[in-house]
């Protein structure tokens, strides 16, 4: 839509405009890449939508060409984006998560939600849910989409994402540790790189980066202004009163922060608290020393980004004797 003739509503930098007609342009992650075969990573897309229905929600999937009849750890995505940016086929994801499937060898379901500010951060939340219960009929191997049925390992799933897509794993994780275990999937582990975790009180270095935590402050009452509270236990989750982490439904957490991330005192404070709570699972730490927020998903051919590629390739594999 032309904005030329639109008159301004407010604008949340760097991120949108929002007109007065309702129209929002977003600025960030627009382009759009459709699913296909990448050569040069050896790895097919496709995607699939109707899952939840008359919405914008779908699922692109991704499948190592060769992997003829095996069956591979399943990996479902959640793409950042201060839950208001970006979608599967943003080519900031769709490349990262080519090479993600080429490197880890495994079957990845990268989830678009519906976002920030046409619909309140909860719908996301939701949308995610309603994606885990579609991934999880194809259990028995008599789900709708043939690529999950035939390839799928149900015994390694892992759930992951960067950012807000870190917070909607969590999020997530946390919903499976509280429903009846006969009624789900078993989640193996979950990897948070760069979580977007928050809170009304400073932590750690943040009050040495004024600008940045300024951003950040904004970001949670902008995407959620029924509540607006930083200490809201789905963006702060060691909050006073929040859930007990005990209660996460995984058996393995991987955490990765980035040294010259504002939000990586949280991933800390997340690490430790996890290992304090009771939780009876193994959760681990990675720090990339030089870099900033999601520093991998901009140099792809880093030697850093790699490394941390290495480290997701093995928290996925770990246990399996060989890769393919």
């Amino acid at each position: 839509m032309a904005t030329s003739n639109l008159e301004l509503d407010y604008e949340f930098l760097p991120y949108l405009k929002v007109y007065k007609n309702g129209h929002v342009e977003r600025l960030l992650g627009i382009d759009a890449i459709p699913p296909g075969i990448d050569s040069q990573f050896g790895v097919s897309s496709k995607d699939i939508s109707n899952i939840v229905p008359n919405s914008e929600v779908y699922v692109r999937i991704y499948l190592p060409i060769n992997c003829k009849n095996k069956t591979l750890p399943l990996v479902i995505y959640f793409h950042g984006g201060g839950f208001c940016m970006f979608t599967p086929s943003s080519s900031l994801y769709h490349n990262y998560l080519n090479t993600l499937v080429s490197e880890s060898r495994v079957i990845a379901i990268s989830v678009h939600y519906r976002r920030p500010p046409e619909h309140p951060v909860h719908v996301a939340y939701e949308d995610s849910w309603q994606v885990l219960q579609w991934v999880f009929a194809h259990c028995n191997g008599d789900g709708p989409e043939p690529w999950v049925n035939a390839h799928a390992n149900f015994t390694r799933v892992f759930l992951t994402g960067d950012s807000a897509g870190a917070n909607i794993a969590h999020n997530m994780a946390m919903n499976v540790g509280s429903v009846d275990p006969e009624l789900m999937v078993d989640i193996l582990g979950v990897a948070l790189i760069h979580p977007y975790f928050w809170g009304s009180d400073p932590i750690g270095s943040e009050g040495l980066y004024p600008d940045k935590k300024a951003g950040v402050d904004r970001m949670w009452s902008f995407v959620c202004p029924s509540n607006p509270d930083n200490d809201d236990p789905r963006v702060n989750p060691i909050a006073k009163g929040a859930p007990g982490l005990m209660s996460l439904g995984c058996r393995r957490v991987l955490i990765c922060v980035a040294e010259k991330d504002i939000l990586k005192d949280r991933g800390r404070a997340y690490y430790e608290a996890l290992g304090q709570s009771g939780w009876m699972g193994v959760v681990e730490i990675h720090e990339t020393q030089g870099e900033d927020h999601v520093f991998h998903l901009h140099d792809l051919d880093s030697q850093k980004s790699k490394d941390l590629m290495k480290n997701l390739a093995h928290f996925f594999n770990r246990e399996r004797t060989h890769f393919l």
